[in-house]
């Protein structure tokens, strides 16, 4: 390449144009000055073997730079907010068993199973507390990193996923407005992705003293529940709870659909014993007041307790190899594996007489693959075993009657856990699979104050709504609307198969031969001629009810051997996978 440049320029400045050219065209360079016929300066394109040094935009070598003063200061500010707050607070989780909140993301997301890829707002409030944004003390409770909740990015398990955890050493992991703002962009940014959130709570509620510009704005803490019904449904929500959280930070809790609380940390309550005690002039600790067992066994608003914080990570992480990211998405399979006892063993299990208990855990370990096996909420509403499991690879949403608790009776408690498990299952295409034998929804003016009615009446709905594939198996007993509840032939299965110890009926024959024949059989004087007749009436009503009579009339669809149950059960969820199916037009149905 040859160049022309102004007579005025010296040799100097006609080797740097030559240098400079050469660098930057890649080729030879031969400079001319002014009129001259002989180059003034020639400069060859740079060997491989010869590599340029690399230039910074000022010119200067970069084996000669590194970070600046500006940079090395902004490290050190980094290095501060990861401390968190006040060292006394760091003191107090380190004498007990639970984590600091960095150590906890730590635990989450820094070993082979995870990565924290991101965090968002680390300098939220900086100016409020750091002594160079302020005239602060950072020793003093004012100290205030990241206004102590961390939002952000991670891969969990192998999945992306959102996040949020709070520092309790920041005023108790109290919420204000720089925070608020963070969590509410988290929630937003998740109903874009389409990515499940994971909330790591351990907060004390509203900072009641800096609540101007966070509580009743629109884009306050209140907004967190507006997000959380946006996002219910579109994307899995698991909370875990490391620490009381009272008040407004109770209900992210209750909002998520899935619930872990912590042996000895956990606690939820709408107001803390102090302000009960204000309130009611009830005198009760917290542990009485929202501990894990209140919400486990009375409420229903945890679904799973965990010993430590090691095993609630595994719960979650287990938990969520049966859900999709979104609602988007199918839920993820794994490779089948054969259950861990034989189905050969089912019929033997199973008790031909309808009063007789057993474990319905026993059939089901028959069916499912070895140790996919997740039951939640397995304290509250005993009577019904909600579960995920696969079934060759497949993930599955189990509802069974428990006929080892209260005779697989549905009472309301039951009821609301198997609704609120449907529905989930159903929001996040999970197939459904019932397993039935129950005597029907319990009778007494107990369960009538307790809302039987309505209780069941959301099972029903949520079994009529499912748009998911149903099977259904009448393992023994399906008396009364039981059978309705636990998705029978009116209610869209796509199959409905019976075992040879099914029954279906309006009630049992003991109830039936008493309600129909009470008052004939009164009148036989001779008792053992009444007995005899009873007996006789029981056993035409059993053959009346019986599975083979419902077979015969079409009202269910197959009688299979029991053996057969998971190769069944299987080919037929394998055949309808992927089945759509729509509901009447309409905005929502009534029903909450």
């Amino acid at each position: 390449m040859k160049v022309r440049i102004a007579a005025a320029a010296d040799d100097d400045e006609a080797a740097a144009i030559a240098a400079a050219l050469a660098e930057h065209v890649g080729n030879d360079v031969e400079v001319y000055v002014g009129d001259g016929d002989e180059p003034a300066a020639t400069h060859e394109e740079p060997s491989e073997s010869e590599p340029t040094a690399d230039r910074s935009t000022d010119g200067r070598h970069a084996e000669s730079l590194g970070p600046t003063d500006r940079e090395e200061l902004l490290w050190e500010e980094i290095e501060d907010i990861l401390e968190g707050g006040p060292k006394k607070y760091r003191e107090q989780l380190e004498d007990g068993e639970k984590l600091f909140v960095r150590d906890r993301l730590d635990l989450w997301f820094g070993g082979e199973d995870g990565n924290l890829l991101f965090e968002d707002g680390k300098f939220a409030a900086f100016d409020d507390w750091h002594p160079r944004g302020a005239d602060a003390d950072e020793e003093t409770d004012d100290r205030l990193p990241a206004d102590g909740l961390i939002t952000g990015a991670a891969e969990f398990e192998g999945r992306d996923v959102h996040f949020m955890a709070n520092d309790y050493t920041v005023k108790r992991g109290s919420m204000a407005a720089k925070g608020v703002e963070k969590f509410l962009r988290m929630q937003q940014r998740a109903l874009k992705t389409g990515r499940p959130v994971l909330y790591l709570m351990d907060s004390s509620g509203g900072r009641i003293d800096q609540q101007t510009g966070f509580f009743a704005n629109r884009e306050g803490i209140g907004k967190y529940y507006y997000n959380h019904s946006m996002l219910s449904g579109r994307v899995p929500q698991i909370c875990v709870l490391y620490g009381p959280c009272i008040a407004g930070a109770a209900y992210t809790p209750v909002f998520a659909d899935f619930t872990i609380m912590v042996e000895g940390m956990s606690a939820m309550a709408i107001a803390s014993p102090r302000m009960v005690r204000m309130v009611t002039g009830e005198d009760i600790d917290l542990e009485e007041l929202g501990g894990p067992a209140v919400h486990a066994r009375e409420s229903g608003s945890a679904d799973l307790v965990a010993r430590d914080e090691e095993h609630a990570r595994e719960l979650v992480a287990q938990l969520i190899t049966y859900l999709p990211d979104s609602a988007d998405e199918k839920p993820p399979k794994q490779e089948p594996k054969p259950p861990a006892a034989s189905p050969e063993g089912i019929d033997a299990i199973v008790p031909q007489e309808p009063n007789k208990g057993y474990d319905m855990t026993d059939v089901i370990d028959r069916v499912v693959d070895e140790g996919s096996y997740f039951e939640l909420r397995p304290d509250y509403g005993e009577e019904i075993v909600t579960a995920y499991a696969r079934i060759d690879g497949r993930p599955v949403g189990i509802v069974a009657n428990q006929p080892a608790h209260r005779a697989g009776a549905i009472f309301p408690d039951a009821a609301e856990k198997a609704a609120e498990f449907i529905w989930k299952s159903d929001a996040f295409d999970i197939p459904l699979l019932y397993l039935c034998d129950t005597p029907g929804f319990m009778a007494g003016s107990q369960v009538e104050k307790e809302g039987i009615l309505e209780q069941g009446k959301k099972m029903i709905y949520a079994t009529s709504s499912a748009t998911v594939p149903k099977q259904t198996v009448v393992v023994r007993k399906a008396y009364g609307a039981g059978i309705y509840a636990m998705g029978g032939p009116a209610y869209d299965p796509e199959s409905v198969i019976g075992l040879p110890s099914g029954e279906i009926a309006i009630m049992g024959p003991e109830a039936a031969i008493n309600a129909v024949y009470a008052r004939k059989l009164s009148e036989i004087d001779d008792p053992e001629e009444r007995e005899r007749r009873e007996r006789e009436l029981r056993e035409a009503y059993r053959e009346d009810i019986d599975v083979h009579r419902m077979a015969s009339e079409v009202v269910i669809d197959e009688i299979v051997p029991p053996s057969t149950l998971r190769e069944e059960l299987s080919a037929r969820f394998a055949f309808y996978e992927g089945l759509e199916k729509d509901l009447p037009d309409k905005k929502h149905g009534t029903v909450l």
